[in-house]
């Protein structure tokens, strides 16, 4: 008996080191310099889930982390000259609980993808879209 209290108490000590590295990293990546909430799902499917996420401003990209993963390394990272914005909608408070959001289209190396932001964080991504290196006109709608 005294072997499976052992086993009890190593497997609730590796969960609650796997949690805490969950909060670091969530802590980590929303405290960066750049970084805003962002919630992105694929094009096509308006009942499809959205995968919440973290993205940073970088040097001439944008990488996005999804909120529940241990990995160190952004899950999609988007490079300025491939990205547009294809349209923005403002989305109705009721239907995801929140005030001042944008459905955000975008396309991305020929893929179409959905952004979730809150308004302010649109308006950012539009300023950096658009203060891409003279001869790209075309990044934003």
């Amino acid at each position: 008996m005294p072997g499976v209290v052992w086993i009890a108490i190593a497997v609730l000590g590796a969960l609650a080191l796997v949690i805490a590295a969950g909060i670091s990293r969530l802590r980590t990546l929303s405290r960066r310099v750049g970084s805003f909430d962002c919630s992105a799902r694929a094009t096509g499917n308006p009942e499809g889930s959205w995968t919440p996420g973290i993205a940073q401003y970088a040097v001439g990209r944008i990488e996005w982390w999804r909120c529940w993963s241990l990995s160190p390394r952004p899950a999609r990272t988007w490079y300025r000259e491939r990205l547009t914005v294809t349209s923005r909608t403002p989305l109705d408070p009721d239907e995801r609980g929140q005030g001042d959001h944008y459905l955000v289209q975008c396309r991305y190396d020929g893929l179409d993808f959905e952004l979730d932001l809150a308004a302010g964080d649109y308006f950012g991504l539009a300023s950096w879209l658009e203060a891409a290196p003279p001869g790209r006109q075309d990044l934003v709608l």
